[in-house]
């Protein structure tokens, strides 16, 4: 399955993503996008594949919003998208994209909704242990 993760190795839960992915047995392309950031292009078609607004797909936390103004609800969706661009930490993480579903998995099991159910065999428990899979690699609700 051809999966791509937009990753950042610093953050708990794209590490979360990214092993849930490969606990499905898949290798996915990862982009670690402070290093290499998606272009406009891609931005806008991760965004709107994933069902999300702009805003939504702004990361606050841990980020410059407060002081360049992004809190401010006037601000267009360019204007965002400008700001997220020159200043990739704003890019809310981790974006996934497979062939069922775009999704920022945030938490990070929402990256089940778009791999395989038939793919895991046996528990996944999540760095802070939370378990996200049970014995028998189903979902716990």
């Amino acid at each position: 399955m051809d999966v791509t993760i937009f990753h950042n190795p610093a953050c708990g839960t794209s590490r979360n993503t990214l092993e849930l992915i490969q606990h499905a047995g898949i290798d996915p392309a990862v982009i670690e996008y402070l290093k290499n950031p998606p272009s406009r292009e891609q931005l806008v078609r991760m965004i709107a594949d994933a069902g999300l607004t702009v805003r939504q797909a702004v990361r606050e936390k841990g980020t410059p919003y407060a002081e360049l103004g992004l809190d401010n609800p006037d601000l267009t969706d360019d204007k965002l998208l400008d700001s997220m661009l020159q200043t990739p930490i704003l890019i809310n993480r981790p974006f996934v994209i497979t062939p069922m579903g775009t999704r920022l998995s945030r938490p990070s099991e929402v990256v089940l909704d778009i791999l395989p159910a038939d793919a895991f065999n046996g528990p996944f428990t999540k760095e802070d242990g939370e378990q996200v899979l049970d014995q028998e690699g189903k979902r716990i609700v």
